[in-house]
């Protein structure tokens, strides 16, 4: 009987009770400043918490498997993507076959330093804002969209200056309704951008080339900018780096309804020729789908090209577009080679573990 052939995929008791998709949901729900990735990454920690596996190589493939299935039932799962990589790259770099054969002991140590992995992901968004509150000097007009936690971190942390006894007077532009500073619709941006100093987005991911997918909206914002040549910053934390080389709009792996071709021979739209107000609307189109149209405006986002971007401020410092694509790639090539120079000591450690 030759016990050196190992299986493809491992099935392990615990993974079947532990549900990654709830966690995930639940840590998201629990701490609203919780950004998609450190929500994936915690849910991960939980996971080897709960789980029985007793070599390496089990514990990679079960986060990898787990990870593949959290991204598969999310719609939108390029953000918490980031994390489910970045977190198994840390595993990896991390992980070695234990020499005294206890295993207990290494998976202890990755959980408890999957624990300040976490706090130092989430503690990002604080040194970002006291890097960034910098480019607000006194006297800006500040354009931002989005809702973003980390750009909000960022003015707060400008208006401290100003409170402290700095110089610093600005006024932000937020592209969204019902907020308490100067509000205007998307449509109005170009017409406001004269007034504008500076742009500062944040971002839901930030690709290898150097480019960034954020909430839609984003892109003709940076185009208009470029134009008026007014500077587009980025804010955005490292653990949002995502695997991913979009050419365009349309390549990004996801389903997006932003465009949803009607005719008017449709029954259930038809209502005449003019074009309803408001409060027809609901009339017009059929109740869910004004409700499913309203969803994806709130979920869609777009693909800003590195070209249209000044400079990305993340927690380690201010990157140029192409110095992020760099790190990116080059973080990919160490990798693999890690991968590579550990693969043989995972499988030789699970043969040995079949052999008990």
């Amino acid at each position: 009987m030759d016990l050196t052939i190992e299986p493809e995929t491992p099935l392990y008791e615990d993974s079947k009770a532990f549900d990654i998709v709830e966690t995930y949901h639940k840590h998201l729900k629990d701490d609203p400043d919780v950004t998609m990735p450190v929500a994936a990454i915690e849910a991960l920690i939980e996971l080897l918490a709960s789980s029985r596996a007793v070599t390496v190589y089990e514990t990679l493939d079960l986060v990898k498997t787990q990870s593949d299935y959290l991204k598969s039932q999310i719609p939108n799962s390029i953000s918490l993507s980031a994390g489910t990589d970045l977190f198994q790259r840390y595993m990896i770099q991390s992980l070695k076959p234990s020499s005294t054969g206890n295993f207990e002991t290494v998976r202890q140590h990755l959980l408890s330093n999957g624990r300040l992995f976490v706090s130092r992901a989430k503690a990002a968004r604080h040194n970002i804002a006291m890097l960034g509150r910098d480019f607000v000097r006194d006297g800006s007009v500040v354009l931002t969209h989005g809702g973003s936690r980390v750009v909000g971190a960022l003015l707060d942390k400008a208006a401290e200056a100003r409170a402290s006894g700095g110089n610093v007077r600005f006024k932000v532009i937020y592209v969204m309704n019902d907020a308490r500073i100067a509000t205007i619709s998307e449509g109005a941006i170009g017409y406001a951008m004269g007034k504008v100093d500076l742009v500062i987005v944040g971002a839901e991911g930030v690709v290898e080339n150097g480019g960034v997918i954020s909430r839609l909206g984003t892109y003709q914002i940076a185009s208009l900018a470029k134009a008026a040549g007014k500077p587009f910053y980025v804010a955005a934390e490292s653990h949002k780096f995502v695997r991913l080389y979009p050419l365009g709009q349309y390549d990004l792996g996801i389903d997006q309804e932003v465009i949803d071709f009607r005719t008017e021979d449709d029954e259930e739209e038809k209502f005449g020729d003019k074009t309803p107000k408001i409060e027809e609307r609901e009339e017009y189109f059929e109740a869910n789908k004004i409700e499913k149209s309203r969803s994806d405006a709130v979920d869609a986002v777009d693909f800003t090209p590195p070209a249209l971007i000044s400079a990305l401020i993340t927690e380690s410092g201010v990157w140029t577009p192409s110095a992020v694509s760099e790190e990116l790639i080059s973080d990919s090539s160490i990798h693999k080679i890690n991968l590579e120079q550990l693969i043989i000591p995972w499988r030789q450690e699970y043969k040995i573990s079949l052999l008990k």
